[in-house]
């Protein structure tokens, strides 16, 4: 059975949706998705690189995100035919690991907790595909990269794209 390891933040998390209300909230701006095409929110406003850190180091932060459109079903689909394992780069954030578990558990109980990689660099994971937002942890992987398209990375053009949950079930189940 073929291996699909699966980025949470971004990709399984609308991780982004959550950053910009905060922001927008603490800072009384009106920062959409559109203003970020292209680009992080740290790269709008450098000047507030460390707050927008911040954010991230509550341990709370990603608790509550919530689920990308169509992920459970599809991941759920997927798990019937594919090992799937969920691969967050958590180390960057090590107050995340108790909010990351407990999300995926309530949000997808059917998976193996024990297929569950808190981990920072990526390339060690043995799979035969990283589904994933961060080019980065593209490059480093040794089997196929999947681009899960996120504001950031509009611009990549290096790798296969999926657009939505509906698209990754089409690459893979169709």
């Amino acid at each position: 059975m073929k291996r699909i390891a699966i980025d949470m933040d971004e990709v399984m998390a609308d991780f982004t949706k959550k950053f910009i209300s905060l922001y927008n909230t603490d800072y009384q701006e009106a920062i959409t998705l559109e203003d970020l095409h292209g680009k992080k929110l740290r790269e709008l406003r450098p000047e507030r690189a460390e707050a927008l850190r911040n954010y991230l180091v509550d341990p709370g932060y990603f608790r509550d995100l919530e689920v990308m459109p169509d992920a459970q079903a599809v991941i759920k689909e997927l798990s019937g035919k594919y090992e799937v394992y969920i691969a967050t780069a958590a180390m960057h954030f090590p107050s995340s690991f108790t909010a990351k578990y407990e999300w995926l558990q309530e949000h997808f109980p059917f998976l193996d907790d024990q297929h569950f990689v808190f981990c920072g660099d990526k390339s060690v994971i043995k799979a035969d595909y990283l589904i994933d937002d961060n080019v980065y942890q593209l490059e480093r992987f040794t089997g196929e990269g999947i681009l899960y398209t996120a504001p950031h990375n509009v611009h990549t053009t290096e790798y296969t794209r999926v657009n939505n949950w509906q698209e990754v079930r089409s690459y893979f189940l169709d």
